[in-house]
């Protein structure tokens, strides 16, 4: 069991919406059939990942979201011989269209009427708002990297959830399906409860979170 929590904080991509099937369902509607999508997708997310990376390290000024994924989505284009300005930024949208889990919605409306529930994703504002008005997630408040001008797992963004509950981060529990989103919600003091999803990223024998789940229902059960 999970104790005297007041304030659960869900990372969203991966761990409430399914990233890799909602951005690879929007590059086939762009580029048409005959290419291979989990190659165009593989394009897009070692772009984001990259940058987000060189980010961190100081090698490129801070830039949101939306500028990643307008990048990411021209590098598609270029791959599958796609110029269309419009189909391109059609595409760059596609991280506001992703498909919640099937526990998502229910589990976090299910949560939110015990506790605080806040959502915290390297995504931007924008990005956030589209995608609670595609998947009907609802959370008390959206808070992104953004606002730190920096990309979890940088302690900055973490601390902007411990800030708006209050500012005790033992009362704060951070739930992800990526262990390194834990890791780095740990290094703040958050608790930690670790969500299985097919494309997160699993724990180490040497991870020690508060709780490992396998879906929302029993991470539910687990808070008292």
């Amino acid at each position: 069991m999970i104790r005297y929590i007041t304030t659960v904080v869900f990372d969203v991509l991966g761990t409430l919406v399914d990233e890799p099937r909602g951005i690879r369902a929007s590059i086939v509607d762009a580029v048409g059939p005959g290419h291979d999508s989990d190659a165009l997708l593989g394009v897009w997310r070692g772009h984001v990942e990259r940058e987000q990376r060189r980010i961190a390290r100081g090698e490129r000024e801070y830039v949101d979201t939306v500028t990643l994924d307008h990048e990411a989505a021209v590098r598609v284009g270029e791959a599958a011989g796609v110029e269309d300005p419009a189909v391109i930024q059609r595409l760059a949208t596609a991280s506001q269209r992703l498909p919640p889990w099937d526990d998502a919605v229910e589990g976090v409306a299910r949560l939110a009427n015990r506790f605080s529930v806040f959502g915290l994703s390297n995504a931007s504002p924008e990005t956030l708002r589209g995608l609670s008005t595609h998947t009907g997630l609802s959370w008390h408040r959206a808070l992104s990297a953004d606002e730190a001008r920096a990309y979890k797992p940088a302690p900055e963004v973490y601390a902007l959830a411990v800030e708006a509950a209050g500012g005790d981060p033992t009362r704060v529990l951070m739930v992800a399906a990526h262990a390194w989103d834990l890791r780095g919600a740990q290094a703040v003091g958050m608790r930690t409860a670790y969500v299985r999803r097919p494309v997160g990223d699993a724990p180490t024998p040497a991870d020690e979170f508060d709780g490992r789940f396998d879906g929302l229902r029993r991470l539910d059960d687990a808070l008292v």
